[in-house]
């Protein structure tokens, strides 16, 4: 790798999510204080937010103490291909993804990096329900709800108990991005299904409802959700060709 680009790239999809920016830059910063700020990419993959969330994102990288690159795209929307623009724009050999809406926990960055220096881990999951990791008691009931029958959908597609995660770290030569062919927005389902991940590490955090703004789950997404394990269903019944 040329020794000015990146090791580390964080990808963050965000859509209307202004409010909580710099406080994600300000926590991302503080987590990676001890790695070189040439050493760290903040990736923002924003579509088109009419909040300004994109153009808050070009000033704050004037004074970010990492590098800050925003993404702004147009004619197209949803995480799932947010997130699949940002690791083929990212230039580190890591790649974090995370929300921008601080639910996921930036302290944890440097867990999720760690875990992925054994070379037999294909990925590592910031994770609600291993030992350690709990959700926030503020989290509202029927999002509970939501997630564990969501859970329970997906379990024999993989054994990670986290599998509708959106905080994970992946290396950026372990990933064959045209396998992908996501559905709404578990892109970390899709992954590791599409890959036939094994070794996941799950590293314990805390989850947080989400710091300002208003969540993108409804029922158009959980419909998108069954349509998408379906797919999924089908490619492993059909021996993952």
């Amino acid at each position: 790798m040329p020794h000015d680009e990146p090791a580390v790239s964080v990808i963050v999809p965000t859509y209307n999510e202004r409010e909580n920016l710099p406080a994600l830059v300000q926590r991302v910063s503080d987590a990676l204080r001890g790695t070189p700020a040439t050493a760290v990419e903040l990736l923002v993959v924003d579509d088109d937010s009419p909040d300004g969330t994109a153009v808050l994102a070009e000033e704050l990288a004037a004074t970010a103490a990492v590098r800050l690159r925003c993404i702004v795209r147009r004619g197209e929307r949803g995480l799932a291909t947010a997130v699949i623009r940002g690791l083929r724009e990212a230039r580190g050999g890591t790649c974090i993804v995370m929300d921008a809406d601080l639910s996921h926990p930036p302290e944890s960055i440097p867990s999720l990096i760690d875990a992925l220096r054994d070379p037999a881990v294909q990925m590592a999951v910031g994770s609600r329900f291993v030992r350690g990791g709990r959700v926030d008691l503020h989290w509202p009931l029927h999002r509970r709800l939501n997630s564990l029958f969501g859970r329970l959908l997906a379990r024999p597609l993989t054994p990670v108990r986290d599998m509708m995660a959106g905080f994970f770290a992946v290396r950026r030569s372990d990933l064959h991005l045209d396998r992908l062919a996501p559905v709404g927005y578990k892109i970390l389902l899709e992954i590791i299904v599409r890959h036939g991940f094994r070794n996941v590490v799950e590293v314990p955090i805390t989850f947080a409802d989400r710091a300002a703004g208003r969540t993108k789950l409804d029922v158009s997404e959980q419909l998108r959700y069954l349509r998408h394990l379906a797919r999924l269903y089908t490619f492993v019944l059909r021996g993952r060709r």
